[in-house]
């Protein structure tokens, strides 16, 4: 095989360059990096064998400044290390810590699934979370569940109702906890309920239903955002919101909601009385015990987020 670093000297005499070549080399033995690998591999490389081992020092050096310059280099998004192999020197390339993040963040965003929710809840962070007064109570009892289910996900945990006035970070907190657990390799989904309605109601006659009712009902984390936002029909209340939820009860499957009224609310203006105007309170009873299995009901307030 080749010496890459005598025929790199050789070539350079022949072209009357020895003295750039000279110069340069200088500049990567005076690498910091470079000295340091040297001394602390002293007693394994011989003279020799830094003359042959000189391209790859050139190589690390080379790309080193590459990444300092923010240029693109030899493999992108790795970092070239000095190491050991057979006596010589060698570059190895090791992943960016930019890089580990964007995998992260890749691998997460595979264990949260969504539906209609906007972005800032889907890039949302706990650290960020407003912490007014009125949100304070919220956060706690959100930071008390990841640390629980984190802990032992399979007892059941129960989830959190969030209720409050438009824009006081309710939806945001979802968000918030669902990438949070999704660090620890937890899987959620998170439901605009309103949409998903409007999607169901499209797929009626496609044989969709059903489908896409399981992949939400037997979801590890569910999380029900601006549920009685619009006015609930008795198939709504029924046969999606209360299949959904009797499964999960039945399981025990971590369950959250957002929405601006309270539960006694939601059951009052909401469950008890359907579009066509009939008064159900027991059909409406029926659904707000699931609730109450599932959910913790916590209040929400604070300044609007959406008009600062």
């Amino acid at each position: 095989m080749k010496d890459l670093g005598f025929e790199m000297e050789s070539s350079l005499k022949k072209n009357n360059a020895l003295k750039k070549y000279h110069d340069l080399m200088n500049q990567v033995y005076e690498d910091k990096d470079v000295k340091d690998f040297l001394n602390q591999n002293q007693d394994k490389l011989s003279k020799d064998a830094i003359i042959k081992s000189s391209a790859k020092l050139y190589e690390f050096f080379n790309e080193k400044n590459k990444i300092n310059k923010g240029q693109s280099n030899f493999a992108n998004g790795y970092i070239p290390q000095l190491v050991m192999n057979n006596s010589l020197i060698d570059v190895s390339y090791v992943a960016s810590p930019e890089l580990i993040k964007q995998r992260e963040n890749e691998k997460n965003n595979k264990l949260i699934q969504t539906i209609s929710m906007p972005k800032d809840a889907i890039n949302a962070d706990i650290l960020n979370y407003d912490k007014d007064n009125g949100r304070i109570e919220a956060l706690s009892e959100a930071l008390d569940f990841i640390e629980n289910y984190k802990t032992n996900s399979n007892n059941f945990h129960k989830g959190l109702y969030l209720y409050g006035p438009f824009g006081t970070g309710k939806t945001y907190l979802l968000g918030a906890i669902a990438n949070e657990l999704a660090n620890s390799g937890v899987q959620s989904l998170l439901l605009h309920f309103p949409s998903f309605i409007v999607e169901l109601k499209n797929s009626i006659g496609n044989s969709n239903i059903s489908n896409k009712l399981d992949r939400i009902k037997k979801s590890e984390i569910l999380m029900i955002d601006d549920i009685g936002a619009d006015s609930m029909s008795s198939w709504v209340r029924d046969d999606i919101l209360g299949t959904i939820l009797e499964y999960r009860m039945q399981n025990e499957l971590s369950t959250f909601f957002s929405s601006n009224f309270s539960m006694q609310q939601f059951e009052d203006e909401h469950l008890k009385v359907n579009q066509r105007g009939d008064i159900e309170p027991l059909k409406a009873k029926r659904l707000m015990e699931r609730i109450y299995f599932l959910a913790d009901e916590i209040e929400v307030t604070g300044r609007n987020r959406r008009r600062s």
